[in-house]
């Protein structure tokens, strides 16, 4: 039987943390697009040195666990006098940025091959036909490549999102009161951990609902209509 008051204070409870995983959620996934781009263009720069250097970080950090990430950042760092003395130490002393910092570098590696895949999604011959028209390297890819990437790598990325909304409950190992956080700390003083754990589930998955629907309205906001002009007059005077 459902104790629905216990249910209701817990969920006012854990709405505390909502603040918190949002932040982290938004920040890492801003600042991981960021370094994404960066990987991805060396990937695909053909220059050997750099997509090697990129093939490593990606290797590196999609193929070990998001929770040793974060400890090796959180508890490790810190084991260097060089970085404690440094002016990044402010910072990375904090389990905020170091949060943050591990989430970004986390699916930065995995939103590489996205937006790797996006770039070479671009059909051969948009990018000659920019090329006829004289346009520079940078302008096409500003103009022509880009855009059509971002509409390519859209849903793949909603779902890397998704993903990182659920991550930022590890992040409740380094003493952050997140969502996750305030659950083990509920469960410490109520002992019970299936009514908590499953208020906490209905948080991640009203968020992940309303993530996934903000990338499903941009998907749409970006979608071009592939039929001719004069093709569509025609359609609207036949429906009209």
């Amino acid at each position: 039987m459902i104790d629905l008051p216990f249910f209701v204070d817990s969920l006012t409870t854990l709405a505390r943390g909502i603040p918190l995983t949002l932040q982290l959620t938004a920040m890492s996934v801003l600042l991981g697009a960021v370094a994404a781009l960066g990987l991805a263009l060396m990937r695909v720069s053909g220059f050997a040195p750099l997509d090697l250097a990129a093939r490593f970080y990606i290797v590196a950090f999609r193929g070990t666990p998001l929770l040793v990430q974060i400890y090796l950042i959180y508890f490790g760092l810190g084991q260097f006098p060089e970085l404690r003395q440094s002016f990044l130490w402010p910072f990375l002393r904090e389990a905020y940025w170091c949060a943050v910092l591990a989430l970004a570098l986390n699916t930065a590696a995995y939103g590489a091959e996205i937006i790797r895949g996006g770039l070479i999604g671009v059909p051969a011959g948009q990018i000659e036909a920019a090329r006829a028209f004289g346009m520079s390297r940078f302008l096409a890819f500003r103009r022509i490549i880009l855009p059509q990437a971002i509409r390519l790598m859209l849903p793949a990325y909603g779902n890397e999102a998704i993903l990182m909304v659920k991550a930022t409950a590890l992040a409740s190992t380094i003493t952050l009161m997140e969502v996750t956080g305030i659950a083990a700390k509920l469960i410490s003083q109520t002992y019970r951990p299936i009514e908590v754990f499953a208020c906490a589930g209905v948080i991640y998955l009203a968020i992940n609902f309303i993530v996934a629907r903000a990338f499903l309205a941009l998907q749409r906001a970006t979608a071009w209509d592939r039929k001719p002009p004069a093709l569509r007059n025609v359609e609207s005077t036949r429906h009209a």
